[in-house]
């Protein structure tokens, strides 16, 4: 089973909700057979590049949103993460900025076979201990945290080699129907938009699952059985 998710490296239900994906695939009975695969949705392109701002000041430019507005809006997902396991998961207290020199990153890094570990570390970094993951030094630095060559990755993120790759990812998932992130799409079938809980996703995967390994019986079904009206008298013989 393909599950893909789509991202963005900043936003709190993304974090939450690859966590959550995480969870669901450990719970689902054939986990073993789950492959999950993370692509980009950047939606931090309106940012300056080489300026970062923190959460307060964003959310009041971009949506009006501040004072006890935005501390109650944030400090729950900060709870959710919290008794999902994720602690810290720093939400309000941290900064936001251009994101696409990481999009170009953790695509440079799934070219190199890494692409799980680069996200799980991205959202580590961010959300985890508020580190910044914007400037080419501080992707760099993440980079050899995961094993990538320091300078192949300055190479890569310099020349801007997976810039075209990352925009095709956000325009395939568009195609898809996602209008926002994280959204999911497991075995390029069934669509789910947002961080669902982890309960719903165990179900989902279940019910593709069953879908695409319809049972069969082993026999012609001419053994004897009991029923609605009672069991069957074996013949004589």
């Amino acid at each position: 089973m393909k599950i893909e998710i789509w991202a963005e490296v900043t936003c709190p239900w993304c974090g939450l909700g690859s966590h959550r994906l995480d969870r669901a695939a450990e719970r689902f009975e054939h986990g073993d057979e789950v492959e999950v695969i993370h692509h980009s949705f950047p939606l931090s392109s309106s940012f300056p590049v080489d300026e970062t701002f923190s959460v307060r000041d964003a959310l009041l430019r971009r949506h009006g949103m501040g004072g006890s507005q935005a501390e109650a809006s944030t400090r729950r997902i900060e709870a959710l993460a919290e008794a999902e396991g994720l602690s810290p998961y720093k939400v309000l207290d941290n900064m936001v900025g251009n994101t696409e020199l990481a999009h170009e990153f953790l695509a440079h890094a799934s070219a190199e076979g890494r692409n799980r570990e680069a996200w799980d570390a991205i959202f580590r970094a961010y959300f985890g201990q508020a580190r910044p993951v914007f400037s080419l030094e501080d992707l760099l630095g993440l980079g050899q945290e995961i094993g990538l060559d320091r300078e192949d990755t300055r190479q890569a993120l310099t020349e801007h080699r997976y810039q075209r790759q990352v925009r095709d990812d956000a325009d395939r998932a568009r195609r898809l129907g996602a209008t926002g992130a994280p959204f999911i799409v497991v075995d390029g079938k069934y669509g789910i938009p947002g961080a669902q809980d982890t309960d719903a996703l165990v179900e989902v995967l279940r019910t593709v699952w069953a879908e695409s390994h319809p049972l069969t019986l082993g026999t012609d079904g001419a053994a004897p059985v009991c029923g609605p009206d009672g069991c069957a008298v074996p013949a004589r013989g």
